[in-house]
């Protein structure tokens, strides 16, 4: 899929993303292709640019062993070299594999997605492994450096992302294949990975965690409610819930086109059949969960996390359990995400850590 292009040096540089990682190749101005650009690995091109009247170009790049970088290319022997970086001196990245699988999902489509952990690590039943995903809004889930995932790496973690429909990976087909009436595909490639993983012997479902927030919280309150068995402990952040009622709240209005709305009979079906609040059955055993949300939240109304706590409290079998507890974590002084102090989002990790490493028996 092709993101951008650009005149540099005489030459057309083209940026595209291929199997949800990026590509940079040159072409003449007759359009006629010149050469790639080699990247130092898989991952992400966030910015390419060079002046028309100049030899060089520069880009930045990231993956999940390589922090945020800068590379200069020199147009005259096609050769890049790197320029400057972010400093990450206490990690490793070398100690580091990242792969990218394909798996299938429930109606027979191609899913790739990435697996990065320590180099040899054994395929067990017993690693634990955090799957994380987002599908949705046409945004892709390309490879990205994290610092907090290396203290999940570094006690033997695997993580994992899938790349679901409904979000940019391969052109506006994929993301319409997971919005509207067409949501169930989402969820139904998220389980796939799931069930991949636990599969071919990455983990068991006993070490299994997932993680996403806002359109991927919603993702979570799917996997909550129609595959309790498959998953060890979820983190729900900033999440949608109730989606009968959830345009009716901050800014929501603004998503019916990728979601629908209940006020319309037809879409209102296509809702409910999803909507996490609405499935929370009395008397069953869910995975243990921790909801987080932000109190001054414009964007996903914390009410939907903090109904669903105290739903899932009251009707879940493990509701008051200590071994598979339901939990709520407010920030009363944040909001959705963007712009978070350094400080919160320490807080934010430390807590979320702490949840994983109990709930999947991690020792720290």
């Amino acid at each position: 899929m092709l993101q951008g292009a650009s005149v540099t040096g005489g030459k057309r540089l083209a940026q595209y993303e291929h199997n949800a990682t990026s590509e940079l190749k040159l072409f003449g101005l007759d359009g006629k292709k010149r050469a790639d650009i080699l990247l130092p690995t898989i991952g992400s091109v966030f910015s390419a640019s060079g002046r028309y009247d100049r030899n060089e170009i520069f880009f930045g790049f990231q993956s999940f062993t390589v922090p945020p970088s800068i590379y200069r290319v020199d147009l005259t022997s096609v050769k890049s070299a790197l320029w400057a970086k972010v400093d990450a001196p206490a990690i490793d990245p070398s100690a580091y594999d990242v792969q990218q699988v394909w798996y299938t999902s429930k109606d027979g489509t191609k899913i790739p997605m990435f697996v990065v952990g320590k180099k040899g690590i054994e395929k067990n039943d017993k690693n634990p492994t955090l799957l994380t995903g987002y599908g949705g809004f046409d945004i892709s889930m390309t490879p990205a450096f994290n610092r907090s995932m290396y203290l999940w790496m570094e006690h033997g973690g695997i993580y994992a992302v899938a790349n679901l429909r409904g979000g940019a990976e391969f052109g506006e087909d994929w993301h319409r294949a997971g919005m509207l009436d067409k949501k169930q595909n989402v969820f139904d490639d998220f389980i796939a990975a799931g069930e991949y993983l636990i599969a071919q012997k990455y983990t068991g479902k006993d070490h299994v965690a997932i993680q996403g927030g806002s359109n991927g919280g919603l993702l979570m309150g799917a996997m909550i409610t129609q595959r309790p068995d498959l998953f060890r402990a979820v983190v729900c952040q900033v999440p949608l819930l109730d989606m009968l009622r959830y345009q009716n709240f901050q800014i929501a209005k603004l998503w019916i086109p990728e979601y629908g709305s209940a006020e319309d009979a037809k879409q209102f079906d296509w809702l409910y059949a999803y909507s996490a609040y609405h499935h929370v059955k009395p008397g069953q055993e869910y995975p243990a969960i921790l909801f987080m949300t932000g109190d001054t939240d414009t964007r996903v109304d914390p009410m939907h996390a903090k109904k669903m706590a105290a739903l899932m409290q009251t009707e879940a079998k493990n509701g008051a359990s200590r071994q598979k507890p339901i939990l709520l974590r407010i920030e009363t002084k944040a909001g959705h995400g963007q712009g978070k102090p350094v400080t919160k989002q320490i807080e934010e990790s430390a807590d979320m850590y702490s949840f994983l490493f109990w709930q999947l028996g991690v020792k720290p």
